[in-house]
């Protein structure tokens, strides 16, 4: 991890999160999160984003949502579980700036990660955001990958999985590896470096 000390994100304004692994708790390998009751957000979060919040950075969400393609759950429940989330973060002083959804199954579009339709659609909804001034947070090779060919950052939150070589080999490309969002926050973008 010592390369890792050396990586400095101080000029980041635009940090990009994927959602299960990093925000709540990740389902069972192939499972789901169908509903609300399903969401549980990991020790910490609601305090990390708000300490991003106050550092005036913009959190955006990107995340791959595969069970709507496969008829598990709708557009409609997905976006009223995430107003529930936002009106969870509210209550704890923190906030998403933007969600951005890829609905569909793999090869039907170009914006399911690693591709990059979903950060391209940000970047376009965030004018002022760079990829030299961005980074990706995620817990898979796909999210790493993803922030590479946008020329950004990208942070490796390992949670709670157990080696793999896809787990192995995002260890290896991205710039920093974390246990958690709270982890990268508190070490890297606390805002304390902007005072």
């Amino acid at each position: 991890m010592d390369r890792d000390e050396s990586v400095d994100l101080s000029d980041i304004s635009h940090v990009f999160l994927d959602r299960d692994g990093v925000l709540n708790r990740k389902p069972a390998q192939g499972g789901f999160v169908t509903h609300w009751e399903e969401f549980e957000l990991l020790p910490g979060v609601d305090d990390a984003i708000a300490t991003l919040n106050r550092s005036g950075r913009k959190v955006i969400v990107v995340t791959n949502q595969r069970g709507i393609a496969l008829g598990l759950y709708s557009l409609p429940d997905l976006e009223r579980m995430h107003n529930q989330l936002q009106a969870l973060l509210g209550q704890r002083g923190a906030q998403l700036d933007a969600i951005y959804v890829c609905p569909h199954e793999s090869g039907q579009c170009n914006c399911r990660k690693p591709l990059t339709g979903l950060f391209e659609q940000a970047f376009l909804d965030f004018p002022d955001a760079r990829p030299q001034s961005s980074v990706m947070v995620g817990d898979s090779l796909r999210d790493i990958e993803a922030g590479l060919r946008m020329g950004m950052r990208t942070v490796f939150v390992t949670g709670e999985d157990a080696a793999s070589v896809p787990t192995d080999l995002a260890r290896t490309l991205a710039d920093i590896c974390v246990a958690s969002l709270p982890e990268l926050v508190q070490r890297y973008l606390s805002g304390e470096y902007h005072r």
